[in-house]
């Protein structure tokens, strides 16, 4: 990224964004990611079951909609870090190793929630 002035950058596919904008609005669609993904885990309603009504009866269903919200949070991760916005500080520990992972697997749905006694002491 090339900076141009002050709080703009000139972003490798030739964007020129104003960091200060770009922020907070990066910082709230990975907090909704962060929530759907969380509804994913929790078997609840998500954006995803009024686009795919259809399938909601298929056993399959509810890995498949994990992994498209999983998808969704580390893209919007992966902007986030090429802007260099914080995106770690909405997320706990134990969350941020698994999403550096980048693999989706029964244990990350297990311990998605679970502090450890570091985590909660912060």
């Amino acid at each position: 990224m090339e900076e141009l002035c002050y709080n703009y950058k000139k972003h490798e596919g030739g964007i020129i964004v104003k960091q200060t904008e770009l922020q907070p609005y990066l910082k709230e669609r990975l907090e909704k990611a962060k929530l759907q993904f969380e509804r994913t885990i929790d078997c609840k309603h998500t954006e995803f079951d009024d686009l795919y009504p259809y399938i909601s009866e298929q056993p399959t269903f509810f890995w498949y909609k994990r992994y498209v919200a999983w998808q969704e949070l580390l893209t919007l991760v992966e902007m986030a870090s090429d802007f260099e916005v914080n995106w770690e500080e909405l997320f706990l520990k134990k969350q941020t190793i698994y999403i550096k992972k980048r693999i989706l697997d029964a244990k990350v749905l297990d311990n998605w929630y679970e502090q450890s006694t570091a985590d909660s002491a912060q």
